[in-house]
């Protein structure tokens, strides 16, 4: 672990933070982005709590980790967005929790975020 590979950790998960609050936030306002169905990104009010939650997950990693722990984390990190992507293959709209099956754009971006994560948590640790 160096000093190079932390930051980039804190970056990535300070930067998924502020980016998944915003979006689960912006899904409660009517936009062509993200919110109902005929959003790029279609969600409901579980979704974007899902979002906000997953945010507020990545500042905590982000700000409030450091080191091997903060570097776990992102792995965990990517992990949980992996379990996330398979189990929307599974059950497009988790078991009937969200109003509108996630899309192929969602998915899209739950795969990147558990791939891009734990390539960074793994750089981490070496």
């Amino acid at each position: 672990m160096n000093m190079k590979s932390d930051n980039l950790a804190m970056v990535w998960s300070g930067l998924i933070g502020i980016v998944l609050v915003v979006v689960g936030l912006l899904g409660f306002v009517d936009n062509p982005i993200v919110g109902n169905s005929t959003a790029l990104f279609a969600t409901g009010s579980v979704h974007n709590i899902v979002h906000v939650l997953t945010g507020l997950l990545g500042l905590y990693i982000a700000f409030g980790l450091k080191g091997e722990m903060q570097i776990n984390g992102v792995i965990g990190f990517g992990v949980l967005y992996a379990i996330i992507f398979v189990v929307l293959l599974i059950s497009p709209n988790l078991f009937g929790l969200f109003s509108y099956s996630v899309n192929l754009a969602d998915q899209g971006l739950h795969i990147g975020l558990a791939v891009i994560s734990l390539a960074i948590g793994f750089m981490g640790r070496s």
